[in-house]
Formats: structure tokens, C-alpha cells, sequence
């Protein structure tokens, strides 16, 4: 099986150099739960094409500093990329970015927060978690790095996880039990040294320090009963791709 990774912004150099690309993250996360996946990069932020959507067997959008209603020719031709393939019923995850991405163009709302910067560890209640997920645990617990939520869901979408903070973190699309797209607004690929890197740098010039300092407090947490479920996560997605790779072969 081979995943698309449409990569929709780079960070810092000096991040780079240290952490590698998102794609990397990526990769490094997804590649141990489903070893036979082959990946392959889009970079669209900086004008790659992506193509037919049946180039790959399904796609992973990750996540940006740019929002989903800014007026970016990368980001229209995005739009008109995930309607294709969402009618044609090519697999699909959205991550951060990815995850307003699908439900900006199939039909919801997102807008930049009132509430401001989610970042850090963020727990989230499950709301209509699907069987296939084996759910043993009330809450999710992941990374965040986020000010635009989704408001609205789409008509297609079913909630399953969210919190007061934001409501709309996690969606499957189609048929719970057998969906045809996955996606979430926090970072199951951030590891806590990148989160708390990236934290520390923007502190300087865009998220507020007590904001930034209590996420930083939360990334040291050394409680095993309330770490980040990154790997359970990795296996979700990896049962959905295994689940879609079966039924579009039957």
C-alpha cells in the first residue's frame, strides 16, 4: 500500500535540521504500526502537484501554518483535490491542517479560535468512538499546536472526540464502522522534545508565555497513567488503512 503524504508547510531550518520534515515525523510514527506501507511526499506549500487521486492507494494531509480560508493557490487546488477524492472514495487522513481541510471543503466551518493557542498535552472525552478502535480508555490524550478549530462539522462527519476546549478534535467521515476518511486536531507524530522546541520558539514572537509555559509544564508530566496515546493512535489509522485496503480490493 502506498500513502501520500501531502505535506502543506515546512518549519524553521534550525527544526529541520534536527527533527527532519513533517513527512519525516510522519514516517518515523505511522511506518512501525503498518510496516508494508510505502510513502511519498507532496510538498504542495512549495508547488508540488499532487495529481489523480487514485495515484496512491490513500493519503494523509498534514498540518500548516497557513489556515484553510486563506486566499493561497496551493490551498484552493487542495480543496478541489480532496473533493475528488473524497467523491471517488480514495482513503483519506487529515492531521491539524488536514483535519480543517476536510471538514472546511466537505461542508463545515473553521475559523481561528476565540479561546486562542491549544498547545501542549490536551485531553479529549470520546464521544461515538467507533468498535474497530477497541477504545479502553475515556480520554485522549495527544500533543496539540493549533489556533484554528473546526466550528461546524460537516453533514458526513461523526464526532468522536472533542473537549470544552475544542469541541470538534476528531472525526471520522461515511459510515463510522466503515469509514471512508479519519482526522484530528491534535499531533499524534509530535514527539514532546519537537513539541517543546517548537513551543519555546514561538513563545517569542506568536503564543502568549503563560499559555506556553503551562504547555511546556504539561509536556515534562512523568505520570505513565497520563501519557500521550501516539501509539495507540498509529494503530487506528493503521486498522483504517488495512480496513479500506480490504474492501476496495474485495
Amino acid at each position: 500500500m502506498r500513502l501520500g503524504i501531502i505535506e502543506c508547510g515546512r518549519d524553521r531550518p534550525e527544526l529541520q535540521k534536527r527533527y527532519g520534515r513533517y513527512s519525516d515525523m510522519f514516517v518515523r510514527w505511522l511506518g512501525p504500526a503498518l510496516p508494508q506501507l510505502e510513502f511519498k511526499t507532496f510538498d504542495v506549500a512549495q508547488g508540488a502537484t499532487i495529481g489523480a487521486p487514485d495515484q496512491c492507494d490513500a493519503w494523509l494531509i498534514g498540518g500548516s501554518p497557513a489556515g484553510v480560508y486563506d486566499a493561497e493557490p496551493w490551498i484552493a487546488e487542495l480543496a478541489a483535490f480532496v473533493r475528488e477524492g473524497y467523491a471517488m472514495r480514495a482513503p483519506m487522513i487529515g492531521v491539524c491542517f488536514g483535519h480543517q481541510m476536510l471538514a472546511h471543503t466537505l461542508g463545515g466551518r473553521v475559523e481561528k479560535s476565540s479561546k486562542g493557542w491549544g498547545c501542549g498535552v490536551h485531553e479529549y472525552e470520546f464521544y461515538a468512538a467507533p468498535s474497530w478502535m477497541r477504545i479502553e480508555t475515556p480520554l485522549l490524550r495527544l500533543r496539540a499546536m493549533h489556533q484554528d478549530q473546526v466550528v461546524e462539522a460537516p453533514p458526513d462527519a461523526t464526532r468522536i472526540a472533542g473537549s470544552a476546549f475544542c469541541p470538534n478534535a476528531a472525526f471520522v467521515y461515511g459510515d463510522p464502522e466503515a469509514p471512508d476518511a479519519i482526522s484530528l486536531q491534535p499531533h499524534p507524530e509530535f514527539e514532546a522534545d519537537f513539541a517543546a522546541t517548537l513551543i519555546e520558539l514561538r513563545m517569542q514572537d506568536a503564543i502568549p508565555r503563560p499559555v506556553a509555559e503551562t504547555a511546556l509544564q504539561s509536556l515534562r508530566s512523568d505520570d505513565r497513567a497520563a501519557r500521550v496515546m501516539n501509539a495507540e493512535v498509529a494503530f487506528w489509522l493503521a486498522e483504517f488503512l488495512r480496513r479500506r485496503e480490504k474492501r476496495l480490493s474485495a
